[in-house]
């Protein structure tokens, strides 16, 4: 028999509670998932802290979150432990002092461990938007890993906010699939863009000379991607198949500077898996056809990411070796932050038509006093990708271009790129270990390559 209108939304006033009796139903001993980013349902989070004195043994997980991570609390140890796909902010030093764990995983397989119950998830804690006519509501700003979150957990409790923008794609969910339903009203978190100083902007020159017109793009967050958007600005036809957005690519289809219509795959669609960024980006995404959220099996698949030609895939690095080895996870021994999805990507872009894989970054770190282009990475350090899968390497000061070359090619071309103040050492270094001759000399010991 068909179901009505009416069917449904009876239905739904049944699923309406409060954020504490809706974390009742979470048994002891249970993996629990936390929506991502700006989507963080966080009524439900700090019900569950507070209100949830029944728990024990519970493992909480989640890609990054903007919101406060109150289970990681000293004192909590017992009713929960935090394993984090990426480590943000809110719990780096839960997991340095060992109250936290940390799963390196490339973001393009989390949900294939999630779906196949490798990474079981038996609670997802969502916050979704106000369903449609149908009984539709949508994931809003994160359908990343939380697509596959939904699908496959025994119990779905969700945050319902008129704040969370209606996005399209892969992102609606029937109400029936909801347990519980808590309603709330609040702005979702906003993610300020920092202000750009000269390295930046030198860095987003450089790296804006390696897209043409009509590429598609992958770009993140923060100041040298904010960079390289804003170096863009008089380029045609650009596209847009990333993991994660926020407001430069916005501005620049604004400009009409990004149009989706030279892509290969999905023209016309900005393809992404979350958005983080201002009040003014939420609104804009909300009913808005042009974008399309997809889950992180798709926008992440190195295979579906070579589908674009001229893919060219920005990504950040905390330091580079001589041989290209990119450090991107650990900070001085000790994990910062995660694989995410830049493996996927650099691999993505270059098996694609055209393709450029880009790691770019600062030449040196604590006021200069340390290179960011390195003889050798310190014990400890993770490399997330490894010397035969980098191609573009940039600094402030120019281009290196590894792909094909030797290890004494790529040390002199790394070093050119390093901070004048350290190639020198650098250049040490390198004939110590017989990178390069021992007596070598770099070709323009001041100059920007």
């Amino acid at each position: 028999m068909q179901q009505t209108t009416t069917d449904w939304q009876t239905r739904y006033a049944d699923k309406v509670t409060t954020a504490q009796a809706a974390i009742r139903a979470i048994l002891p001993g249970r993996r629990i998932l936390v929506g991502s980013g700006a989507a963080e349902p966080s009524e439900l989070v700090n019900a569950m802290v507070e209100s949830g004195d029944h728990l024990a043994d519970n493992e909480i997980v989640h890609l990054m979150t903007e919101g406060p991570a109150p289970y990681v609390r000293p004192g909590l140890e017992r009713r929960f432990r935090h394993t984090a796909f990426f480590i943000g902010q809110n719990v780096r030093e839960a997991v340095h002092e060992g109250r936290a764990d940390f799963m390196p995983v490339f973001l393009s397989d989390i949900p294939n461990l999630i779906l196949s119950r490798r990474v079981r998830i038996d609670v997802a804690l969502i916050q979704v938007s106000p369903p449609d006519a149908h009984g539709f509501v949508s994931l809003g700003v994160s359908v990343d890993i939380v697509r596959a979150a939904v699908d496959s957990a025994d119990l779905v409790l969700a945050e319902v906010n008129p704040r969370m923008p209606r996005t399209h794609g892969d992102s609606f969910l029937h109400v029936d699939r909801i347990t519980h339903l808590v309603p709330v009203d609040h702005e979702l978190p906003e993610r300020a863009s920092e202000p750009l100083d000269e390295i930046d902007r030198a860095i987003g020159r450089h790296v804006a000379s390696l897209v043409p017109d009509g590429a598609t793009l992958q770009t993140g967050i923060g100041k040298i991607p904010n960079a390289v958007l804003a170096a863009l600005v008089d380029r045609n036809d650009l596209g847009v198949h990333s993991e994660m957005f926020s407001d430069g690519v916005m501005d620049l289809y604004l400009r009409g500077v990004i149009t989706n219509r030279r892509k290969t795959l999905l023209p016309g669609k900005l393809v992404t898996s979350f958005l983080l960024g201002s009040r003014a980006l939420y609104a804009w995404a909300h009913e808005n056809p042009v974008i399309e959220m997809r889950g992180s099996a798709f926008t992440n698949d190195p295979l579906t990411i070579a589908r674009n030609d001229a893919m060219v895939a920005i990504n950040a690095a905390l330091a580079v070796d001589l041989t290209g080895q990119v450090a991107a996870d650990t900070l001085m021994g000790r994990f910062f932050s995660g694989i995410g999805g830049q493996v996927d990507f650099i691999r993505g872009a270059a098996r694609s038509r055209g393709g450029k894989p880009i790691i770019a970054l600062r030449s040196t770190a604590k006021d200069g006093k340390i290179s960011r282009i390195q003889p050798a990475f310190e014990q400890g350090a993770g490399i997330v990708t490894s010397r035969g899968d980098v191609h573009y390497v940039v600094t402030e000061h120019g281009v290196a271009d590894l792909w094909g070359r030797n290890i004494r090619q790529r040390a002199l071309a790394l070093i050119e790129i390093a901070h004048p103040d350290h190639r020198a050492d650098l250049l040490a270094a390198a004939a110590q270990r017989r990178y390069v001759f021992v007596d070598q000399l770099i070709s323009r010991p001041g100059a920007p390559r």
